[in-house]
């Protein structure tokens, strides 16, 4: 995609998104690791839930970098 009306391109929008979704998938690794102590799997850790959602926050980003982008587009009146 190239540059829209709105200035951030869609790798500058994925680069900046990323920190975030990152963050939000190693919430949600660690709260399932949580959960599943209920079926008698071992906790797992804040810092393995960070780790893996480094590989694991890439396709999530992407899903959300193109909603964020097409919202932007949208109120541009691009799309």
């Amino acid at each position: 995609m190239t540059d829209a009306p709105s200035g951030l391109s869609f790798g500058k929008l994925f680069l900046l998104l990323y920190v975030f979704t990152a963050g939000a998938v190693a919430i949600n690794l660690f709260m399932l690791g949580l959960m599943g102590q209920a079926i008698g799997l071992p906790a797992l850790s804040p810092t393995t839930a960070l780790l893996l959602s480094i590989p694991l926050g890439l396709p999530a980003n992407w899903l959300v970098t193109r909603w964020v982008r097409g919202l932007m587009d949208e109120a541009d009146g691009t799309k």
